[in-house]
C-alpha cells in the first residue's frame, strides 16, 4: 500500500480553489452517509442541503472535479465518493504521528474515524518519560527523543501537535526538519513554518468565542424585538384615545 510520501493530492496542480478543497470533506461526509444507506443517486439540492452549502456553489465545486451529474437523475453517490476521496488523497494510506499525549492527544488517538478516512496513527509521541511505553488506544507512547527516527521509519508526512503552547513551535521545527510537510495544530499558538509546509490550526477556544459572539448578537436582537412590542402597543393605544386623551365615547347604535 502506498504511503503519504509517494503521492500528493492533485488538487493544486489542477487549479482547484482552496475554498472548494475545504468543502470537499463536507460533501464526502454527506455522501458517505448516503452510501451507508445504499442511496444510489442524489440531486445537487439534496446533497447541498446535507452538506450545509448552496446548491449552485456545490455544482461549481463539482465542475472542478469534472463531475456534472445527469439531468433528471443527479449524481452517482458511489462514484462521487471515489472521486472526492481520490482528490483528497484518501485512496491511499497516510501515516500520522500525534505529538503530545495529554487529555486531548489521548482523545485524538482514541478517535475511530481516522482509519475509515484514509489515515493511520503510526505513532504517539510525548516528552514525559512516565508515559513512555504506556499504551494509548493500543499504541505504545514513544519519547520525543526518538521523534526523527519515528518519522523516518514510518514515512510520515503529516503530524498532529497537541502539546502545550510553549512546546508547540519547537515540536513543529523538529517535525519539519524530519520531513513532515503537513501539520494539524491543536496547540493554542500560531506556528511559524517554511514555504512548502501546510498548517491547519484547530483552536477550540476561538470557535467558542465565535459562538459566544453569535449568542450575544441573538440575545441583542431578541431584546430589541421585545422592546419594540410595548412601543407599538403604546402607539396603537394612543390612536384609540380621544382628543383629550380619554377613550372615545361609545356612539349610539
Amino acid at each position: 500500500m502506498a504511503t503519504g510520501r509517494t503521492h500528493r493530492p492533485a488538487t493544486r496542480s489542477r487549479g482547484i480553489p482552496e475554498a472548494t478543497v475545504a468543502r470537499l470533506p463536507l460533501y464526502l461526509r454527506a455522501l458517505t452517509t448516503l452510501s451507508e444507506r445504499s442511496v444510489p443517486t442524489v440531486s445537487s439540492e439534496e446533497l447541498a442541503a446535507a452538506a450545509g452549502v448552496n446548491s449552485a456553489k456545490l455544482r461549481k465545486d463539482f465542475s472542478y472535479l469534472g463531475s456534472y451529474g445527469t439531468r433528471g437523475v443527479g449524481y452517482d453517490v458511489e462514484y462521487l465518493v471515489y472521486q472526492i476521496s481520490r482528490e483528497l488523497g484518501l485512496t491511499q494510506d497516510w501515516p500520522v504521528v500525534i505529538v503530545g499525549i495529554g487529555n486531548l492527544g489521548a482523545a485524538l488517538a482514541n478517535y475511530g474515524g481516522f482509519a475509515s478516512r484514509g489515515f493511520r496513527v503510526a505513532a504517539l509521541i510525548d516528552a514525559d518519560p512516565a508515559l513512555t511505553g504506556r499504551p494509548v488506544a493500543g499504541i505504545p507512547v514513544q519519547h520525543t527523543d526518538d521523534l526523527e527516527k519515528i518519522i523516518k521509519d514510518n514515512g510520515v508526512s503529516i503530524g498532529v501537535i497537541a502539546t502545550p503552547a510553549g512546546a508547540a513551535q519547537q515540536v513543529c521545527d523538529r517535525l519539519v526538519a524530519a520531513g513532515v510537510t503537513s501539520i494539524l495544530n491543536f496547540a493554542p499558538t500560531v506556528l511559524s513554518v517554511p514555504d512548502g509546509v501546510d498548517v491547519r490550526k484547530v483552536d477550540l477556544s476561538i470557535e467558542l468565542q465565535i459562538l459566544a459572539f453569535h449568542e450575544q448578537r441573538k440575545a441583542g436582537e431578541e431584546a430589541a424585538a421585545e422592546a419594540a412590542v410595548p412601543a407599538a402597543a403604546r402607539k396603537e393605544a394612543a390612536a384609540d384615545q380621544g382628543p383629550d386623551g380619554d377613550m372615545p365615547a361609545v356612539m349610539p347604535a
